[in-house]
C-alpha cells in the first residue's frame, strides 16, 4: 500500500475521511497498529508517564525520544511517523533545528510536533523552511502543566477560545502541516477544524475534528494513572485481544462513533 504522507492526510481531510492516530513507542506495537489500519503513529513524550513512571512529560530527554522513534521506524510500513519535541528542545531556533534534525535523521520521524501557539510561529517557520514538516499542538499543553495549574480543559471562555482560533491560524500560516487540539470544547474544535485547510487531530476535543488520537496505554486500559475522561478502554470485555481492541478503535474513529457524548466536553 502507498505511504501515508502529509499530502495523504490533506486529501483525507478533503474527502471527509477521518484519520486514525495512536501513540506508539516500540517496534512490536508499530507493526500491530499498522495492521489495524492506523494511519499516523505518534511517538509521544507521554512515554515519560506511561513507560517511565514520571508524573509529567517534562523529564523526557531528546535521546530517549530519538531512541523510541527509531524503534518504531524499524517496523513502520506505511504510516506517517511523528516525533514529539521534548520540553525546552525548541526553546530557541537553533535548538529546535538541532532536535528536529536528530528526530528525523536518527529517529526516522517524518514530522515533529511542538506545543504552543503564537510564540512558536517563528520556530515553525524556521523548521518548515528547512524542509521539516511540523505538527502544532494547542489547547491543553502537557509540557506547560505547571503554568496551567494542572491537566485542565482549555478554551472554555470567549477570550481563550479566540486565542486558540488565532493561534491555529497563525501556525497554519507559518507552515504547519497538521494540528493537534487537546482538551477543548467540541464546538471550538469543530470551528477550528472547519476554518483550517490543514488536518486537525483531536484528543478530548469531540468528533468534529479531521481525526482522533489516543495514548495507546489508555486505549488498552494499561495506564497506571487515572485515565482521562475523554479516553476509552477498547480492550475491556473483548475476547480478541489487543489487535481486536486497536481495530475496534480504528473502526470507531472512521465511523465517527468515537469520541461519543460520554467522552466529549461541550
Amino acid at each position: 500500500m502507498p505511504q501515508v504522507t502529509v499530502s495523504t492526510l490533506a486529501a483525507m481531510k478533503g474527502r471527509g475521511e477521518p484519520i486514525a492516530c495512536l501513540t506508539c513507542y516500540d517496534a512490536s506495537f508499530a507493526h500491530l497498529l499498522e495492521r489495524a489500519g492506523v494511519e499516523v503513529l505518534l511517538v509521544g513524550d507521554s512515554l515519560g508517564m506511561v513507560l517511565q513512571g514520571h508524573r509529567t512529560t517534562l523529564p523526557v530527554a531528546l535521546d530517549q525520544m530519538v531512541y523510541h522513534c527509531a524503534c518504531v521506524a524499524r517496523r513502520r510500513g506505511r504510516a506517517l511517523l511523528i516525533g514529539d519535541m521534548p520540553f525546552l528542545t525548541y526553546a530557541t531556533r537553533d535548538r529546535a533545528l538541532d532536535a528536529a534534525g536528530r528526530l528525523m535523521q536518527e529517529g526516522g520521524a517524518h514530522m515533529v510536533k511542538i506545543e504552543g501557539g503564537g510564540s512558536m510561529v517563528d520556530t515553525v517557520a524556521a523548521l518548515t523552511a528547512q524542509g521539516i514538516p511540523v505538527c502544532g499542538h494547542l489547547g491543553l499543553l502537557p509540557q506547560s502543566v505547571h503554568k496551567l495549574g494542572g491537566y485542565r480543559f482549555q478554551g472554555r471562555d470567549a477570550a481563550s477560545a479566540q486565542a486558540i482560533r488565532d493561534d491555529a491560524a497563525a501556525l497554519q500560516a507559518a507552515g504547519a502541516s497538521l494540528l493537534v487540539l487537546e482538551c477543548v470544547p467540541a464546538a471550538l474544535a469543530e470551528d477550528v477544524t472547519k476554518a483550517l485547510t490543514i488536518p486537525v487531530i483531536g484528543i478530548g476535543a469531540g468528533a468534529g475534528c479531521d481525526g482522533q488520537v489516543l495514548v495507546l496505554y489508555d486505549l488498552l486500559g494499561l495506564n497506571p494513572n487515572r485515565p482521562p475522561s475523554f479516553s476509552m478502554d477498547f480492550l475491556q470485555g473483548r475476547d480478541d485481544g489487543i489487535a481486536g481492541a486497536v481495530s475496534a478503535y480504528v473502526k470507531a474513529v472512521k465511523a465517527r462513533a468515537f469520541p461519543g457524548p460520554e467522552q466529549t466536553t461541550a
